[in-house]
């Protein structure tokens, strides 16, 4: 009976509550049973997926440091989607949920919303799109509930929601007009106040109006209770300033940041402290004081983290104290310790290129600016310049591994045989003691190994912690080193045996101390079982590869001397190091150089000494030139000193100017004579790649497709370092591959066609003549508007064209445009091409092929 009294009073409450919960009608029951439904059931689950995408976002989010941080900590692309696709299915999830409540839940009757929770349902579904990238679905969701809802309780938070979706629309200058209207109108509690004082400030960080951000950036950390907001507005704040140049301003709020320590992440604190170091004055700063305090920052644990900005800092500061080795030290140790941070790593990698740049080290240089490369965004602005310093190097890294391999050539070929051979014996015993070295280093290893892995019970250090389990203790004893006496005492008598007994400080390994002993030592018991008969051992292996002909010898000198040469202009013309390109070029001069080197060294010698204000020895140079060298053009550059060589008709680039406009005019068989000529006259320096270049120019227009590769190949090989030769690998790999095909197109395929006129043979005045009497003829034609031109085809034959038909059969019954009763009517034979097959015929000289295909 009881049973049976239950089941009919939950059948008539169901009844009840299914009869007045209905959506449809405006009872008390159905409101507050819908606004309970909403805020408990879809609404709760939907926001705790918002919250969990948003913590998702801000754990996968690294702020760079290095620029301004955005005021919201949220990363998003451009990647595009299509309609149904999600970036992030935990806000797909949100939005899922906001949806089912205003489906399930919402009570427009008659027009009115009577639902008190659909404002929130909206808001979250705003939100959850805004998250997922979808910014305009996010706006109608934002501008639906100002106009359904305008006395909502939620109103001011769907307005500053909105104005952040229009920022990231490109909105700026409406969101702050919105924004600036809230501020005015309504009454915002701590919070809003905050997030609307901080989105304001973000849109006028992106008109690039920074003075009003810094005074909205201050309203909001006043305004928001949470303290992680706080430190981020006023770390921004400091940063500002800093871009602005108040370095006191920025200091004041760094160390606001600082005192609220613990409260916000460490990433601002230590942030904070990075700032204030930039801004430090070494000029009148306390540097002990500073030095103090980056000692702080990198002996603090909680700091680890951290590390690499840390030493970047020290390093940096060791470099403004003139402290250059321990700067370097301190950069390295940044590389090492923080490899995530491209951004980091690109400006370590940079100062040390740089700084080696500066001593003159410029192969080393030349690596850390690779390195730079690696970790910079390609084709952005500090890659394409970083790249430009680093292509600069180039030739210097060249030239300088040349001349260092030939000046140890050309030493050894000088000594004589008992020095050489002593050189060389001294050289493999270096060998024999590095390799027993290695020998006895990889004992130690499988030794310590054995002895590790037959010790499985160990004398576990009574220091372990108590709380231990001692399973846990012997796992861990199993695997660190000191944590087992007898392999911690073998490796201390190792170190001994391998070291000597050296002081705990800096640089021990370069100590002396013992040093000797212990070499002896390890040389006695690391020769058994190790293999020295190697041919890299013996003496002779060396000998034998010194050249002894006399040819070999001359080409490595002359390769030396012109590298040298090279070196002396490019550290001239490129670096501005003219101590660098004296010594360079000295040394030239003194090893007997080819009479082709002689006199461009000596002039680039003079402007070096001219430079570096040595008058007295630049002068000398002067009058040996003058007087024993009158002929030259540097004779008559230092005769005439007050004439511009660009000016100067007999100047490289003047004379290169001339040939190319004879190019121009398609006298390619005359560029190509000119260009051999001044190729031979200016051998040794740089503008010989500019005539080759053009030269293979000429001669691909001059002859075809299979000459042009051919010269672009020798190009590409003899001038691999410079521009012109690098141009030339770049046409040979993408613009050669295009070009290769000789087939014929047919003619239905063709939309331009060409008259063309063939002269063999014959003088220009004559086609001169041809052409004015042709132009003639073509200003009486109507209907079409046609025009000529006048190219080579090869050495004897001149093609005269007419352009400006689009039909075949038109072309071909070209004659018949003229008046027949012309008495000057041109009746001169012609074929007709179309614009494709007549690029074709150019590039390949293939013009008999064509013809007799057409003819068959």
């Amino acid at each position: 009976m009881k049973t049976s009294f239950k089941v009919i009073f939950i059948a008539c409450i169901s009844a009840f509550l299914l009869v007045n919960c209905s959506r449809k009608k405006d009872k008390f029951i159905s409101r507050n049973f819908h606004a309970m439904a909403t805020e408990y059931n879809t609404l709760y689950n939907g926001n705790l997926a918002l919250e969990e995408g948003r913590a998702r976002l801000n754990d996968s989010y690294r702020d760079d440091y290095w620029n301004i941080l955005p005021v919201e900590r949220l990363d998003f692309d451009d990647e595009i989607l299509l309609p149904g696709q999600s970036k992030n299915e935990i806000f797909s999830k949100a939005e899922e949920k906001a949806v089912k409540a205003i489906q399930k839940h919402s009570m427009n009757i008659k027009g009115k919303e009577k639902n008190p929770k659909m404002d929130e349902a909206y808001l979250l579904l705003g939100k959850s799109r805004y998250f997922d990238q979808r910014f305009v679905p996010a706006l109608e969701a934002l501008n639906y509930i100002l106009y359904k809802y305008p006395l909502s309780d939620k109103i001011n938070v769907a307005r500053v929601w909105r104005e952040k979706t229009n920022l990231r629309l490109d909105n700026d200058e409406l969101a702050i007009k919105n924004l600036k209207r809230l501020l005015r109108l309504e009454q915002l509690d701590d919070q809003e106040l905050a997030d609307a004082t901080s989105t304001l400030a973000q849109a006028y960080l992106n008109v690039k109006v920074i003075d009003t951000a810094i005074t909205y950036l201050e309203i909001a950390a006043e305004s928001t209770p949470k303290h992680e907001e706080r430190g981020r507005y006023l770390f921004i704040k400091g940063q500002l300033y800093n871009s602005l140049g108040y370095k006191d301003s920025a200091n004041v709020t760094f160390d606001r940041v600082i005192e609220m320590h613990r409260k916000i992440p460490r990433s601002y604190y230590i942030g904070a402290y990075v700032e204030k170091a930039r801004n430090f004055d070494y000029d009148n700063g306390d540097k002990l004081l500073f030095a103090e305090t980056l000692s702080m920052l990198e002996e603090d644990r909680e700091n680890r983290p951290y590390l690499g900005r840390i030493y970047h800092q020290v390093g940096e500061y060791y470099l403004a104290t003139n402290s250059d080795s321990l700067g370097v030290a301190y950069y390295n140790k940044s590389l090492r310790t923080q490899r995530d941070d491209s951004e980091l790593n690109a400006r370590n990698y940079k100062i040390l290129g740089d700084f080696y740049f500066d001593k003159a080290e410029y192969k080393v240089a030349g690596a850390y600016f690779d390195s730079t490369l690696t970790n910079l965004k390609v084709d952005s602005k500090p890659y394409r310049t970083v790249k430009r310093e680093r292509d600069n190097l180039d030739d210097v890294i060249y030239y300088e591994d040349i001349a260092k391999v030939d000046d140890s050539i050309m030493h050894l070929v000088g000594l004589s045989e008992a020095d050489r051979l002593a050189y060389f014996e001294n050289h493999t015993a270096s060998l024999k003691a590095q390799a027993k070295l290695e020998f006895e280093r990889q004992e130690a290893e499988a030794r310590a190994q054995e002895i590790l892995n037959s010790n499985n019970g160990f004398n576990v250090d009574t220091k372990a912690s108590a709380f231990q389990k001692t399973g846990e203790v012997s796992k861990e004893a199993s695997t660190f080193y000191f944590y087992n006496n007898s392999t911690a005492a073998y490796g201390k008598n190792e170190f001994v045996k391998l070291w000597g007994s050296r002081k705990n400080e800096d640089n021990w390994r370069w100590s002396n101390t013992n040093f000797t002993a212990s070499t002896a030592a390890i040389g006695t018991s690391g020769a058994e079982g190790l293999d020295l008969t190697g041919e890299i051992y013996q003496p002779q292996f060396y000998l034998d590869q010194i050249p002894s002909d006399e040819k070999i010898i001359d080409s490595i000198a002359k390769e030396r001397n012109y590298a040298y040469f090279q070196l002396g202009v490019i550290y001239k013309e490129k670096f501005s190091d003219y101590e660098l390109s004296k010594d360079k070029l000295k040394s030239l001069l003194e090893s007997n150089p080819e009479e082709r080197l002689i006199v461009p060294a000596k002039y680039n010698l003079y402007k070096d000494y001219e430079l570096l204000g040595q008058t007295g020895e630049a002068n000398i140079l002067k009058q040996d030139i003058i007087a024993n060298y009158p002929d030259s053009r540097y004779a008559e550059i230092l005769s005439h000193p007050n004439q511009a060589l660009a000016e100067d008709l007999n100047s490289p680039e003047s004379i290169y100017k001339s040939i190319y406009n004879k190019f121009e005019a398609q006298h390619f068989a005359e560029v190509i004579a000119l260009c051999d000529e001044n190729i031979r006259q200016f051998e040794g320096d740089d503008i010989v790649a500019k005539f080759d270049l053009l030269k293979a120019n000429a001669i691909g227009r001059l002859y075809g497709f299979d000459a042009y590769r051919k010269a672009l190949n020798e190009i590409a090989t003899s001038y691999s370092n410079l521009p012109e030769g690098q141009r030339a690998e770049d046409l040979r790999k993408n613009v050669l591959p295009n070009m290769e095909d000789n087939n014929f197109r047919d003619v239905e395929d063709g939309k331009r066609f060409n008259v063309i006129y063939r002269f063999d043979n014959t003088s220009e005045e004559d086609i001169n003549a041809f052409v004015e009497q042709l132009n003639k003829q073509l200003e009486e034609v109507k209907y079409y508007r046609l025009s000529t031109s006048t190219d080579v085809y090869s050495p004897t034959t001149t093609f005269v064209l007419v352009h400006g038909i689009s039909n075949n059969v038109v072309a071909e019954d070209f004659k018949s445009l003229f008046k027949k009763k012309d008495k000057n009517r041109i009746t001169r034979p012609y074929f007709v091409m179309s614009s494709a097959n007549y690029q074709t015929v150019q590039i390949h000289k293939n013009l008999e092929a064509y013809l007799s295909l057409n003819k068959s």
